[in-house]
């Protein structure tokens, strides 16, 4: 594929994914078109197998949809400042950062918008805008009920609920603690230039710590230092990067240690309880998180997730598995291999 022939990006502000897609490719300086779901330019689109956004459209005709292989995709096809870590043990935890950014970070974003009277109203206004800028303000203000409704109602497929809501909010506070710490020691997750969760959790902090209300408080309270990442790394096209800039296996630095412990509290035992109650096909899953009690229904999505993330681990090589083994010792990442 030639990076000089454009990508069409086809998402939306309010969409984590988007955002965190849209990133990579200014990063990467990969020409693209960025197309709003729902806008007058949002046609002749290859069909995805589920509608989701975001949706890149390639050069060659067809589209696709999930952040995580977008990525693989454009990592194989167009070289040049690379997300990929070249070392495979760093690779892996790249990997499992990023997932945990994609698969539980999103469940506080979800839950802070749709649980919060001044999020859900802030998002019902803005969301149907963006589409049709000049729409009928009768249209934009029922699409706004219709949306909000639906999405409410979903919340308990991610998993928000008021068992779990006190663990999500727990949660976020701590990932917003761990990455400020991150962020004193050296500018990205990967170190001096950007990984894949790097970009994934920017996608989620797009939303958290930029747009809804609740959680933005909760940012500007817990780390203004996570905030101004988030403005600085949406838009890192100018940014110069060398090989030298990765994290080396030998130099981890604890805070990254304290950010993967945020994976091994909170994700990892519901990758667990979850792969558990699907393979039982049982209605819910029942589990402790931090010491407390998770219930939600099961998410077959996440149990492949789990799947993929095994999967890499288990390609690693002997060497490489046990330096990616020796930094999640201790974290509770362990459990999940």
């Amino acid at each position: 594929m030639s990076a000089s022939t454009p990508i069409r990006i086809v998402g939306a502000p309010g969409s984590p994914y988007s955002r965190k897609m849209r990133a990579v490719l200014r990063y990467r300086r990969i020409p693209f078109r960025w197309i709003i779901r729902g806008s007058k330019d949002d046609r002749d689109i290859p069909d995805v197998p589920v509608a989701l956004i975001p949706v890149l459209v390639f050069p060659e005709g067809d589209a696709m949809v999930d952040s995580t292989y977008q990525i693989e995709r454009l990592e194989k096809s167009i070289t040049g400042r690379s997300l990929g870590h070249p070392d495979p043990a760093l690779a892996f935890i790249d990997a499992l950062i990023e997932d945990y950014a994609d698969e539980w970070l999103t469940k506080a974003m979800f839950h802070y918008r749709w649980a919060y009277p001044a999020d859900i109203q802030k998002a019902a206004e803005i969301l149907p805008r963006w589409g049709k800028i000049d729409g009928p303000e009768e249209m934009v203000q029922q699409l706004g009920k219709v949306f909000a409704k639906r999405q409410i109602d979903r919340l308990g497929v991610v998993g928000s609920n008021k068992t779990t809501g006190p663990v999500i909010e727990q949660s976020y506070r701590g990932l917003l603690r761990a990455l400020d710490s991150v962020l004193r020691d050296q500018p990205f997750v990967m170190g001096r230039r950007p990984g894949a969760s790097d970009f994934g959790l920017l996608g989620q902090l797009t939303q958290l710590a930029l747009f809804d209300p609740t959680p933005m408080a909760v940012a500007l309270e817990e780390s203004p230092r996570v905030v101004t990442w988030c403005d600085l790394i949406e838009d890192l096209s100018g940014f110069e990067v060398e090989e030298g800039d990765w994290m080396s296996r030998d130099a981890v630095p604890e805070s990254v240690t304290l950010l993967l412990r945020q994976v091994g509290t909170y994700y990892a035992p519901f990758l667990l309880g979850n792969a558990d109650a699907l393979e039982r096909g049982a209605d819910g899953v029942e589990c402790e998180i931090a010491g407390h009690p998770w219930t939600q229904k099961p998410f077959p999505y996440q149990g492949k997730c789990l799947g993929w993330l095994r999967e890499r681990h288990r390609a690693l090589s002997d060497a490489d598995r046990h330096a990616a083994d020796t930094l999640l010792e201790g974290t509770g990442c362990e459990a999940l291999f």
